[in-house]
C-alpha cells in the first residue's frame, strides 16, 4: 500500500486499540538510552552479518546498495532528532516514543551497514542520493532526501523547550517517517532480495504505526 509523502498526508496503518505507545524506554534517562544504543549497535551488526550470509552480492550501483546507503543516512537523522527529544522532553509518552525510534533505527543502521560490508561495498558510495530509484533525483530538495529536516529546523529543535519542543519533534518526525516509507516502498518494488525487502517491509509497518501514535500525541498537545 503506497503512502503519500505530502505534509498533510494521513497514515493508513491502524493505531493500537489501547492507544499505548511502544514499550522499551519508559522512564529511562539519556545515559541509559546511550548504553542501550551501544548494545543495540553490537547486536544489530551481529544480526546483519548473519543475515547477509544468505544474500547474493548486489553490485555497487544496485538498487539494494543505494537503498541501504541512503536509508542509513536517513535513519541517522531520525536517531539524532530522537536523542534530542529524549534528553530534553518532560512528556513521558513522547520520551518513550523517541527512545523507541532511536533504538529501532539505530539497530537497523547497524544491520544495513553490516550487509554492505559483507557485499564488500563502501558504506557511502559515489552516486548521488536517491539515484537508485527511478526519478529519485527529483525527490531530493537542497541535498536532502524525502522527509528530512533542514539544518535550520534541526537548529531550532535543539533550542526548543517544553510543549514547543514536543510539537516540533513530532511534526518533523511525522514528515521524516513519510519520506522513509516512500523510500522503503520503492525498494520493495525494485528488489527481489528477500532480506532487503523484508527489512523494508518492517520499516513501512513500524513507521506507519508510529505516525498514528504521533497524530494522537499532536492532537493531545494542541488541544491540551
Amino acid at each position: 500500500m503506497s503512502v503519500s509523502t505530502g505534509p498533510d498526508a494521513a497514515a493508513p496503518a491502524a493505531a493500537p486499540a489501547d492507544g499505548t505507545t511502544p514499550a522499551g524506554t519508559r522512564g529511562s534517562g539519556p545515559g541509559r538510552l546511550a548504553l542501550v544504543l551501544i548494545v543495540g549497535l553490537l547486536l544489530g551488526a551481529a544480526v546483519g552479518f548473519l543475515g547477509a550470509r544468505h544474500l547474493g552480492k548486489p553490485g555497487d550501483d544496485s538498487p539494494e546498495a543505494g537503498f541501504l546507503r541512503d536509508m542509513s543516512t536517513h535513519h541517522a537523522q531520525a536517531v539524532e532528532m530522537s536523542m534530542i527529544e529524549h534528553a530534553n522532553s518532560a512528556n513521558p509518552e513522547i520520551v518513550t516514543l523517541s527512545g523507541d525510534i532511536a533504538l529501532t533505527q539505530h539497530g537497523q543502521i547497524s544491520t544495513m551497514k553490516a550487509w554492505l560490508r559483507d557485499w564488500n561495498l563502501s558504506l557511502t558510495g559515489t552516486r548521488p542520493a536517491m539515484s537508485w530509484m527511478p526519478d529519485g533525483a527529483g525527490s531530493v530538495r537542497n541535498g536532502l532526501m524525502p522527509g528530512m529536516a533542514t539544518p535550520d529546523q534541526l537548529a531550532t529543535l535543539r533550542k526548543a523547550t517544553g510543549n514547543d519542543l514536543d510539537v516540533q519533534y513530532l511534526t518533523l518526525m511525522r514528515q521524516h517517517h513519510l519520506g522513509g516509507i516512500h523510500m522503503a516502498q520503492a525498494i520493495i518494488e525494485l528488489s527481489d532480495d528477500e532480506n532487503v525487502t523484508g527489512l523494508a517491509k518492517t520499516m513501512v509497518a513500524g513507521q506507519q504505526s508510529e505516525i498514528n501514535l504521533i497524530d494522537g500525541l499532536l492532537a493531545k498537545l494542541k488541544n491540551g
